[in-house]
């Protein structure tokens, strides 16, 4: 595994726009004559779940590299602190589905007002349920992006010094010694220059 600086903001940043995209694909909540379909929102916890895999491999694959670089450790935070948003978006997701589910399995009794009541309580929590995926996949996003900021790749000056010889540098000269100054005549004043 290349685990340099620069491959791991690359892998952060991917990770951050693939979680900017699952939130882009997000049903638009709070229009309740076009719902989105079930399908659809259970394609999108597929491919979250997908998210969510590849996270734990990229923990996986830096924590049992056996060549840990300076950075390793804040890479590897930053990739698992994103599992915790993007399970809950996930979740979230989950619970749109169940409540599609049932405004189908319910759709021949939309006009009994008992079940119109229920249907439109599915719907509110539908709503809810989608802006909390926005905001867990927003967070998730957010994350990896800040993480991402905090790994620098190494410093010009520090690859030139990396890129030396190993030989060793000549020993220094000794200084010759200075000059001592001379005692002045009694009575002589002796100006410095």
């Amino acid at each position: 595994m290349n685990n340099t600086p620069s491959s791991d903001i690359s892998a952060l940043r991917g990770m951050a726009s693939a979680f900017d995209a699952q939130r882009g694909k997000l049903p638009v909540p709070g229009n309740y004559r076009r719902l989105p379909g079930i399908v659809a929102v259970a394609r999108q916890m597929s491919e979250l779940g997908e998210l969510i895999t590849d996270l734990g491999h990229e923990v996986f694959l830096r924590a049992a590299a056996q060549d840990h670089e300076v950075h390793s450790a804040r890479v590897i935070a930053g990739f698992a602190a994103a599992a915790r948003p993007a399970g809950e978006a996930a979740s979230a997701l989950g619970e749109t589905a169940h409540q599609l589910a049932f405004l189908n399995q319910t759709e021949h009794l939309r006009n009994r007002p008992d079940a119109q009541e229920a249907r439109e309580a599915a719907a509110r929590v539908m709503e809810d349920a989608l802006g909390a995926a926005d905001s867990a996949l927003r967070e998730a996003a957010d994350s990896l992006h800040a993480v991402s900021a905090t790994v620098s790749p190494p410093s010009v000056r520090l690859r030139a010094a990396r890129s030396r010889s190993t030989t060793t540098a000549p020993a220094p000269r000794p200084t010759p010694p200075a000059a001592t100054p001379t005692a002045a005549a009694p009575g002589r004043i002796v100006r410095g220059r």
